[in-house]
C-alpha cells in the first residue's frame, strides 16, 4: 500500500501478528548500553518466580522462630536423669550437634520469608518437618516413658540409667524447637501448590542419577542410624586363681528401633521419612527446590553423625562402626546437595508480577 508521503509499506499477511514495540526494562536498558539486543540466557537457567502467597512466608518465619529457639536449647539442663543432670551443649562436638539444624533452618527461613526463591525454603521446609516428627516423638519418650522399662542409655554424651528423669529447661525448648519445625513441614505442603517457581529443566538429565544415589543413601543411612553411634566397649575380667580371662559384655545404649512406645513409633517415623525424603527430594521442580530438600537430609543425617561423635569422646564410650558411617553418609548427602546446586550454568532470574 502506499502511504501519504509517497512511500510504500507492505501490508502483513493475514493472520501474522504485528511485532510488539514493548520490551521489558532491563532488555531497553541493555539496548541503550550496547546499542543493539543481546542474545538471552539459555533455557535451562531460566528462573521464573511468581507472586509468593503468605503462606509461604508464614513456613519461613516458622524456621526462623524454630531455629532460634534450637540455638538456645543446648545450654540449660537437658535432662536430670537419676539425678544427673545432663547438658546437650556441653564441648565444642555437642555445640555443633545442637546448632546445625538450627542455623541452617534460620538462613533458610529467613530466605523464605522475604520471598526469595521460595519452593527452595519450602523444600527444605517439607522434608525436614517429617523426620522432626520421629525425633519428637523419641524427646517425648526420653522425658515420659523412658522410666517405664529402665535401661542403659546415652544421653547428651553421658551413660546414665533412666531410672528417674526429670524434664529441663533445655528439653522443653529443643521439644518447642522441632514442634515448630513439624508445624513449618505442614504449612510449607500447605503452600507449595499455590507458588510459583519455576526453571528451564538444567537439572533434568542429572534426577534419575539423584534419585538412584538418593535411594541407595538413604537405605545406608537408615542402616547406620538404627544401631547405636556410641556403645560401651566389652570388658575382659581375669581370675585371679586360674588367671583365665573372660569377656564380660556391659549393658550398652539400645538402638533406635528396640525401644518400645514412642520411642519405636519415632524411630520408625524418622527412618522413614529419611528414605522417602531421600526419593522425593531430587525429584522436586525447580532445580533450587531439589537443592533444598536434599539439604535438609544433610541437616539431619550430619546432626546426628557429629552427634555420634560427641558420645564417642566420653571415656566410657566407642566409636562404632555405625557412627562412623552416620559421620560419612551425612558428608555424602552433602556431596549430592553440591552436585544439585552446581547443576547450572549461568543464574538468571525473571520475575513475575505481584
Amino acid at each position: 500500500m502506499t502511504a501519504r508521503d509517497g512511500s510504500t509499506r507492505r501490508r502483513p499477511a493475514a493472520g501474522a501478528r504485528a511485532p510488539s514495540a514493548r520490551r521489558s526494562p532491563a532488555r531497553g536498558a541493555a539496548d541503550a548500553r550496547g546499542g543493539g539486543a543481546r542474545p538471552g540466557p539459555p533455557p535451562g537457567d531460566a528462573l521464573v518466580i511468581g507472586p509468593v502467597p503468605p503462606l509461604a512466608r508464614a513456613a519461613g518465619v516458622l524456621l526462623v522462630l524454630s531455629g532460634v529457639v534450637g540455638l538456645v536449647a543446648p545450654f540449660p539442663t537437658y535432662l536430670v536423669v537419676g539425678g544427673q543432670e545432663l547438658v546437650r551443649g556441653d564441648g565444642i562436638a555437642g555445640v555443633l550437634a545442637a546448632w546445625l539444624v538450627p542455623v541452617v533452618s534460620v538462613a533458610v527461613g529467613a530466605g523464605l520469608a522475604a520471598g526469595r526463591v521460595p519452593r527452595f525454603g519450602l523444600a527444605f521446609a517439607g522434608v525436614l518437618g517429617a523426620p522432626a516428627l520421629g525425633l519428637l516423638a523419641i524427646e517425648l519418650y526420653r522425658a515420659r516413658d523412658s522410666t517405664v522399662r529402665p535401661a542403659v542409655e546415652v544421653l547428651a554424651g553421658e551413660r546414665v540409667l533412666t531410672s528417674s528423669v526429670e524434664v529441663g529447661a533445655g528439653w522443653v525448648l529443643g521439644a518447642v524447637s522441632l514442634g515448630l519445625l513439624v508445624l513449618a513441614g505442614v504449612v510449607a505442603a500447605a503452600a507449595w501448590g499455590r507458588t510459583v517457581m519455576e526453571d528451564g529443566g538444567a537439572l533434568d538429565p542429572l534426577r534419575p542419577v539423584l534419585a538412584g544415589a538418593g535411594a541407595v543413601l538413604g537405605v545406608a543411612t537408615v542402616l547406620c542410624l538404627v544401631l547405636p553411634a556410641a556403645d560401651v566397649p566389652d570388658r575382659v575380667v581375669t581370675d585371679p586363681v586360674t588367671g583365665l580371662q573372660t569377656v564380660v559384655e556391659q549393658p550398652g545404649p539400645q538402638g533406635l528401633l528396640e525401644r518400645p512406645g514412642l520411642a519405636l513409633l519415632g524411630g520408625l517415623l524418622l527412618a522413614a521419612a529419611l528414605v522417602l525424603g531421600a526419593v522425593v527430594a531430587p525429584s522436586l521442580r525447580p532445580r533450587l527446590a531439589a537443592v533444598g530438600g536434599l539439604l535438609a537430609i544433610t541437616a539431619v543425617v550430619l546432626a546426628a553423625g557429629l552427634g555420634g561423635l560427641r558420645d564417642a569422646g566420653s571415656p566410657d564410650l566407642r566409636w562404632t562402626l555405625a557412627g562412623a558411617g552416620l559421620l560419612v553418609a551425612g558428608l555424602a548427602w552433602a556431596g549430592l546437595t553440591a552436585v544439585a546446586w552446581r547443576a547450572r550454568r549461568a543464574p538468571a532470574v525473571e520475575r513475575g508480577g505481584r
